[in-house]
């Protein structure tokens, strides 16, 4: 396994490298750089070698997304959205299922992950999509909103309901009655390929829906976020550690008032406190990712403890590089002011940290009763 993510941390850095500022600007990423990246099994890494994948742990899978988070969040947005697609396919898809869509997943397809519509944002039990069984076919209908890598897939993952349960369905983004449309102008991830996805009446084979469909809506949901958020997670640890670099080269090679500006004692505290959050961040996502990998059954909260903890810790290190980068990062086109726009959305994507503070909330209050007892 570390042979595979020493390979997969080269991969993305040969292939990445210093681009991410042009992508930003351009709003797109470069297309063969997305198949490559998912033909080599770097996009869904989790996924097992029997599908062409890399069977990386949870904690490898990690430490991979937060070197793709240090050189382009956009680039690291699409990998949490295919993972979060195929982990979905390989939860709930049958064999046959989960050998052709994975297998096209690391052979350079693409796919994004469609939950959130117009009236279903954090609260996903608000979903309103159909996916409806017509004889040996099924109709979807609704819209999708903000669907990370949807403007370069080749799948799209849709949750909806089904009859008085849910499902998840496999929609061709070729298909006759998907229509997406990029989001212009978002604050963050700007390359990442967000669009809305409306689907008008499309027709696909029942095989289209995975196991079936039948499931719980706060099953399906709770399984694939969180893969989400841990992806989302060890981006953000990604984040401050390109905004720990930037920091400490400018500090070291800039001086004011006679002295190296890291000699100056507030900037100091800047490069102590951005240094504090990057550990505190890399912690609480070990500390998850220890809990997937031993299929731990906390590992639900320790997820959302990771994402609120590290999206926090990002916004606010992102904010500091910017106070202490100064004119050099108060335009586009450089990588602190991009963190500093893509670390926000973090706090937005995957749960917000509203309701990352009261999923939290409540567990405290679970555990103080199981405590008293």
């Amino acid at each position: 396994m570390a042979e595979h993510l020493a390979d997969a941390r080269t991969l993305v850095g040969e292939l990445v490298g210093d681009r991410a500022d042009a992508w930003d600007l351009a709003g797109e990423l470069p297309l063969p750089v997305l198949r490559e990246l998912g033909s080599r099994g770097v996009l869904c890494a989790q996924v097992s070698p029997e599908y062409g994948g890399l069977g990386l742990s949870s904690a490898d899978n990690g430490e991979l997304t937060a070197h793709t988070g240090s050189l382009c969040s956009s680039v690291r947005s699409v990998q949490t959205s295919q993972g979060m697609a195929a982990w979905a396919i390989g939860r709930f898809g049958a064999p046959d299922q989960r050998r052709a869509h994975l297998t096209e997943l690391t052979s350079g397809g693409l796919a994004a992950m469609a939950f959130s519509e117009p009236g279903a944002g954090s609260d996903l039990s608000a979903i309103e999509t159909r996916i409806e069984p017509d004889g040996d076919e099924v109709v979807v209908t609704g819209r999708k909103v903000w669907v990370t890598a949807a403007a370069y897939a080749d799948l799209i993952v849709v949750v909806g309901r089904f009859g008085t349960d849910a499902a998840v369905v496999v929609v061709p983004s070729t298909a006759r009655g998907v229509h997406v449309e990029p989001v212009p102008n978002p604050v963050g991830c700007r390359a990442a390929g967000h669009a809305d996805v409306l689907l008008d009446s499309v027709r696909l084979p029942a095989g289209a829906v995975l196991g079936g469909g039948g499931q719980a809506l706060a099953m399906v949901v709770t399984t694939a976020l969180t893969y989400g958020r841990m992806s989302v997670a060890w981006g953000c640890v990604g984040i401050l550690r390109a905004c720990l670099r930037e920091s400490t080269a400018h500090a070291r090679s800039r001086s004011q008032f006679g002295k190296p500006l890291a000699e100056h004692q507030l900037v100091a505290r800047r490069l102590a406190e951005l240094l504090v959050a990057e550990r505190v961040a890399t912690t609480a996502c070990e500390h998850a990712s220890g809990r997937w990998d031993s299929g731990d059954p906390d590992l639900v909260v320790e997820a959302v403890l990771a994402k609120h903890v590290s999206s926090g810790n990002a916004t606010r290190g992102a904010a500091s590089a910017v106070q202490l980068l100064a004119s050099r990062a108060a335009q586009d086109g450089t990588p602190v002011a991009r963190a500093y726009r893509d670390a926000k959305l973090m706090e937005i994507i995957e749960g917000t940290t509203e309701i990352c503070q009261i999923v939290l909330a409540q567990h405290a209050m679970a555990t103080a009763g199981r405590n008293r007892g």
